[in-house]
């Protein structure tokens, strides 16, 4: 222990115990949930009185949500639990997301991730793109961004996916013998974690996307793999071209090219030696999936059964190529976590509350939405100001979007555009604590706050003008009217 001064008060030697303001937080982020929600259920509403109970109860999570006191996945398992225990509805509807489709798709989406990380096909993947684009810096650029998109098909994790680029980009910036302060590192790194969660939204390659889609699902409509995807191609390629000239001028590198560039590359490849079995057998199921994801719009078989079955398939003896170990790796609370949200929507829906908070909306917000144009600028720059709010964008996702989609089903807007242009806004990010992802790039210590903020600002605002030109323009083409 620390002497004690003799002029100091007597009163300093006794150790009372500090409370941190971070326990404090944490009591009040706890505490506050239930507290709002016992006042919404005992106020005196002229509603239904089972209405009521189930609003009260999604007072609870939203608020469990936003302020994360506890896991997501365990608000929302407790949401579905309590509208169960306090008869608000029967066990079928309150846990009825446990049988959606879009929840089995990330689970399938999860093993055929787990199994392209575990065999080393998709770092194999990641040299072999970067030695084809070229070894400037401009194409390791270019090399990154296209690296970045098309792990979006194999893993639908964009945590993952930025921890798979991270190495490759750290082995990089090694061998160009520079630091984290390098321009080149800063370059690469702000590539990889800003397009990462971003593409991850324009195909259904996120939580937050495929949570969407098991939500347009609900409301009546359906949502094609491929569809999705050509929904967001225009956006796609200006995307990868703007990002590329972007940061470019932002970053621009120390060196011309990478010394002996290729033969790094070739190096690496070599070192990871031939295709192993189990990578030809994970790159022969995952090209089976892929190629039923893009023909959907032909044979109309379910995405989430193409999903899991090859999600299974990886995952028997034999066949597979998982074992019981990587099985146990898996997030099993981003499954939990979907599942309860689409629980949670379904007993809204159930109980007639959607209905009620829909009526509060009735007279404002219908003339916002009267085209695809003002829609497309109302909804991106509103879910834009409300993921300021709502840092994670499966919470921004589960607790609005239902809201939104009953106003659609209402007013005989399309339930499938308005749910992709609101997964959309979930993008424009600003700052780290909007996405997990975000978050991790930053943890390399390759760039500053200051830096991702420049880019996700001008990004931000490329993505809304562009979404504003390809809702009103092209959607309509390929079957995504505004009006139904």
């Amino acid at each position: 222990m620390t002497p004690i001064n003799q002029g100091e008060s007597a009163a300093a030697t006794i150790a009372l115990p500090q409370v941190k303001a971070t326990d404090v937080n944490g009591i009040i982020r706890l505490l506050l949930g239930p507290l709002v929600a016992l006042v919404v259920w005992v106020a005196p509403i002229d509603i239904d009185p089972i209405a009521h109970k189930a609003i009260a109860i999604s007072v609870f999570v939203i608020m469990y949500w936003v302020m994360e006191p506890v896991e997501h996945a365990i608000t929302a398992v407790t949401g579905c639990y309590l509208c169960w225990a306090l008869q608000i509805v029967p066990v079928s509807v309150a846990f009825s997301g446990f049988a959606s489709g879009s929840v089995w798709f990330l689970f399938g989406g999860l093993l055929i991730g787990q199994a392209t990380s575990q065999t080393g096909i998709a770092q194999r993947l990641g040299y072999v793109i970067m030695r084809r684009t070229g070894t400037s810096y401009p194409r390791l650029l270019f090399g990154m961004i296209t690296l970045s998109f098309v792990l979006n098909l194999l893993i639908p994790s964009a945590l993952a996916r930025v921890s798979v680029m991270a190495s490759i980009a750290i082995g990089i910036i090694g061998a160009c013998g520079l630091g984290k302060q390098s321009n080149l590192g800063k370059g690469l790194f702000l590539i990889l974690t800003f397009t990462s969660p971003l593409f991850g939204k324009m195909m259904i390659a996120s939580p937050s996307g495929i949570l969407t889609r098991g939500m347009i699902e609900q409301a009546g409509a359906q949502i094609f793999w491929s569809q999705w995807l050509l929904a967001f191609l225009p956006i796609i390629l200006v995307t990868i071209f703007s990002c590329w000239i972007l940061v470019r001028w932002l970053c621009p590198a120390e060196l011309a090219d990478l010394p002996s560039g290729r033969q790094y590359f070739h190096d690496r490849l070599q070192e990871m030696g031939p295709l192993s079995r189990d990578e030809k057998k994970t790159l022969c199921w995952v090209l089976l999936a892929m190629a039923l994801w893009t023909t959907d719009l032909i044979h109309h078989i379910n995405p989430a059964v193409i999903t899991l079955g090859i999600g299974v398939i990886l995952a028997l003896p034999k066949i597979g190529v998982l074992d019981e170990n990587a099985i146990k790796k898996i997030n099993f609370f981003s499954i939990l976590f979907s599942a309860g949200a689409l629980s949670m929507s379904n007993v809204l829906t159930q109980t007639k509350s959607l209905a009620v908070l829909t009526d509060r909306l009735a007279d404002w917000l219908p003339p916002l939405l009267s085209n695809a144009f003002s829609s497309a600028v109302t909804l991106y720059w509103g879910g834009f100001i409300y993921h300021l709010f709502i840092g994670n964008d499966q919470s921004m996702v589960s607790s609005s979007l239902p809201i939104l989609l009953s106003v659609a089903q209402v007013n005989g807007y399309n339930p499938a555009t308005l749910g992709l242009i609101w997964v959309f806004a979930a993008s424009a990010t600003l700052f780290m604590y909007q996405s997990g992802p975000l978050v991790l790039g930053y943890s390399y210590g390759y760039f500053t706050a200051k830096d991702l903020f420049k880019v996700a600002a001008i990004m931000t605002i490329v993505e809304g003008i562009l979404l504003m030109a390809v809702v009103p323009l092209y959607w309509p083409l390929i079957g995504l009217n505004w009006i139904r």
